[in-house]
């Protein structure tokens, strides 16, 4: 037989498959050898109240039911002879653009500026050792996007643009671990994703799609409103029916191209602001109210906003267990953003905690200039890296001197291995981002008791939370409303936020090309 069960469980059993199996065998009146398998369908835990409770929705087979396979197959074509598309870039949204052209039989060839995942790494790796930047192999280009590095969180609120459910599948499919198909707040880690990526790599191989790497957009050739060819890096000229455009939030040569072909762009609001890191048993304590059963729980995590001046402010690719990591594209400039591994069990919790930022904020020193925003991003980046001293060196400040004002002597352990250095963060970050900060945390320290504590620090500069520039298209079609070859698509276009909105925004831009094509051929 087959039954639905929802259940409250206590921490120890429901992470404990044994002790699952036996509450539900004692549901169903029946030994716990008939038990034949526990498919968890939702899991989510229910930290409200002192006693934390984990809420189950799980399918039971047992006695003589059979016990049906439930894996599942993408229906994969053979594209090697079909129309190609270029797609540039390789991260979620390029990559599902891709597997869901094979699907729908047309050929995707994609380009990445950078490397595959492999070398990467190894990239990613020097950058700590030898504090070189490698402007097209680091945290933010090459095989995978930026998400790769950055726990691999699949947490969207887009459901109702396209099938989240399926690019989960896609992911588990593809090697990702079965959890991510019921947490409420499903991750990858970013020790695991990489051969995610390989693996979604290689579909695509297999299937007659194409990957080239080391091979830079530098030029477009425009005729009659579309895109008659892209040029490589090498001078190689490619043919152009039709592109997409998913070059990722970080790829602003690509933007300062389109402006200077005269391809439309443009202004959107964005965040920016610091990094928060704090002991993650702190952040468990709180989280969990010091539960008798925290032990059997995954480390804590939490999501906080408020509205301080007429801003937002809110908490940003909380990562916990995790690492603070650089994530900066180009030399002289300092970003930080945070990646954990699938354990999330290093002994520090980290967060983005940014302010919203807007057109009317550039100020007149940004008047006049082409993509002011961008700019005005910039601009703050290079002062972190004056901060610094360093390429690779983060300036840092514990919270409790950031709000009162002072320089902080000494920093506490933290998990940024690249190293931090003191900085008075309260000085040189700009009033609309300080400000809104200040008054954040002491609203989030009410919220969380004992969140403000100067055993605490921010770094900066969290300022990649998302694109300050938007590649604006048709709502129906998503081309580009001015080339109508083009579609502009995932966190570099400005329409997504993450590794699950991109890679849905990936699917919407390859039915989007289909369709296109299938209306020409009729």
């Amino acid at each position: 037989m087959n039954k639905i069960l929802n259940l409250s469980l206590r921490p120890r059993v429901a992470f404990s498959d044994k002790a699952l199996k036996s509450v539900v065998a004692s549901k169903l009146r029946v030994p716990p050898s008939e038990i034949r398998k526990l498919n968890i369908q939702k899991r989510s835990i229910d930290a409200r109240k002192h006693k934390v409770i984990v809420h189950l929705s799980l399918e039971a087979v047992f006695g003589k039911a059979p016990v049906s396979p439930s894996e599942f197959f993408p229906p994969y074509k053979n594209v090697s002879g079909s129309s190609e598309v270029l797609i540039i870039g390789t991260g979620p949204a390029g990559l599902f653009a891709a597997l869901r052209l094979i699907e729908l039989g047309m050929k995707p060839v994609l380009i990445e500026r950078g490397v595959d995942i492999h070398e990467r790494k190894k990239d990613i790796a020097k950058l700590i050792r030898e504090k070189k930047i490698d402007g097209n192999s680091n945290y933010c280009f090459g095989e995978g996007g930026a998400g790769t590095f950055s726990d691999g969180k699949l947490y969207t609120r887009s459901k109702k643009r396209g099938d989240v459910d399926k690019i989960l599948r896609v992911l588990h499919f593809h090697g990702a671990q079965e959890e991510i198909l019921f947490d409420a707040h499903p991750h990858i880690g970013s020790d695991r994703l990489p051969s995610v990526i390989e693996n979604i790599r290689k579909s695509i191989i297999d299937h007659g799609g194409e990957i080239r790497f080391g091979c830079r957009l530098t030029d477009l050739v425009l005729s009659s409103g579309k895109i008659k060819e892209v040029v490589l890096q090498t001078g190689e000229h490619i043919p152009v029916r039709e592109l997409i455009l998913a070059t990722g939030h970080s790829a602003r040569d690509i933007y300062e191209l389109l402006s200077k072909k005269g391809i439309l762009l443009e202004e959107k609001s964005f965040a920016l602001g610091v990094r928060v890191e704090h002991p993650q048993e702190l952040i468990n304590s709180i989280q969990y109210h010091n539960d008798d059963q925290m032990a059997f729980l995954p480390s804590a995590e939490y999501r906080l906003s408020a509205r301080i001046e007429g801003r937002g402010v809110y908490s940003f690719c909380m990562c916990p267990g995790g690492y603070i990591i650089p994530s900066m594209t180009s030399e002289n400039e300092m970003v930080v953003n945070g990646m954990s591994s699938s354990g999330r069990n290093t002994p520090f919790a980290n967060s983005g905690i940014v302010v919203e930022v807007g057109p009317g904020d550039w100020g007149k020193s940004e008047a006049g200039k082409k993509l002011p925003g961008l700019n005005f991003q910039m601009k703050l980046e290079r002062k972190a890296f004056e901060e610094s001293g360093s390429q690779v060196m983060a300036p840092a400040q514990r919270l409790g001197d950031f709000l009162e004002g002072r320089f902080s002597g000494s920093l506490p352990a933290n998990s940024y291995l690249a190293g931090l250095v003191s900085s008075p963060l309260h000085e040189w970050l700009p009033g609309i981002i300080q400000n809104p900060l200040k008054h954040a945390f002491l609203d989030f320290g009410k919220k969380m008791k004992g969140f403000l504590t100067n055993d605490a620090i921010i770094t900066g500069l969290e300022s990649r939370t998302s694109s300050p520039v938007r590649i604006p298209r048709d709502t129906q079609t998503l081309e580009h409303l001015q080339i109508n070859n083009l579609f502009p698509c995932g966190e570099g276009a400005g329409y997504s936020g993450g590794i699950i909105s991109s890679a849905v925004d990936g699917v919407r831009c390859a039915e989007a090309v289909f369709n296109k094509n299938q209306s020409v051929k009729r």
